[in-house]
């Protein structure tokens, strides 16, 4: 399992390591700095990070680029392939290939922090409840980022702009092959069963902003979003796509994104 804010270029659930390359440094310049800091300052000396969904290993990188490189990792996903390129990127780093759909199998033991990116809007409530149930059992924070909320804009602006955003949310509440996805209400809806439980939760904005610079990236990302609309009944999806490809070193856009954390009250723990 790895992460394309929702948006499969590959099919069940899986994503290429290029797509995964190509949007990480959207992914780095997005994260709220702050709220990646906290995370880091959850984990003692010594202590292990779980990353669900670890893809080629960007969660571990993007926390090393802030000075917390001495993190011990597990990687947990259910690709050998990538996997396996996060064996090469970080060969320190533990390697958990399993079932992410299965809450009970997620190897917890000796964790201090759990961690996920761009994955929550793909996964059904009852996973995030189940997860969220887990943690608190555990007296485990959970740091999820890139979650994508449903706003998605451009300048200059397309008259088919509202009616893409519209198709392509009800594209993101599709079965992804688990059960419904939580898709742009993952945030508030893991925000809410985590407070519910009794974690102290803190949110924060995490869009990507894409321009001259972004290009490939962007021309990538609207080709899904453009196959998603149409997917979801949206007749001239593919049209505006090409449009805005054509432009697509001229124009500016904005994929919303939060990020949250999730910390065990001292009481809890006590």
């Amino acid at each position: 399992m790895s992460h394309a804010a929702g948006i499969r270029l590959t099919s069940d659930m899986g994503f290429s390591a290029a797509w995964l390359g190509l949007r990480e440094p959207a992914d780095l310049a997005a994260r709220d700095p702050s709220l990646l800091e906290a995370a880091g300052a959850c984990v003692p000396e010594g202590g292990l990070v779980l990353d669900l969904g670890c893809g080629t290993g960007s969660t571990a990188r993007a926390f090393a680029s802030i000075g917390f490189s001495d993190l011990r990792w597990r990687f947990f996903d259910n690709d050998p392939a990538l996997l396996a390129e996060a064996a090469r990127n970080i060969p320190q780093a533990e390697m958990a290939l399993g079932n992410l759909v299965d809450i009970d199998v997620l190897p917890l033991e000796g964790v201090s922090l759990v961690t996920a990116s761009a994955l929550l809007d793909l996964m059904p409530q009852c996973w995030v409840e189940a997860l969220a149930d887990k943690l608190w059992q555990a007296g485990i924070p959970f740091y999820a980022a890139l979650n994508y909320d449903g706003r998605m804009g451009w300048t200059p602006e397309l008259p088919l702009d509202g009616a893409v955003t519209k198709y392509f949310n009800r594209h993101q509440r599709t079965d992804k092959g688990i059960g419904i996805a939580l898709g742009p209400k993952a945030g508030a809806e893991a925000a809410l069963a985590l407070r519910s439980r009794g974690f102290n939760v803190t949110f924060a904005d995490s869009p990507w902003r894409l321009g001259a610079a972004q290009a490939t990236l962007h021309a990538e990302l609207l080709g899904g979003i453009g196959s998603a609309a149409a997917e979801a009944g949206l007749n001239d999806a593919a049209e505006w796509a090409l449009a805005r490809c054509a432009a697509v070193e001229k124009s500016e856009g904005m994929i919303g994104h939060t990020d949250l954390l999730a910390i065990v009250p001292a009481r809890a723990s006590a």
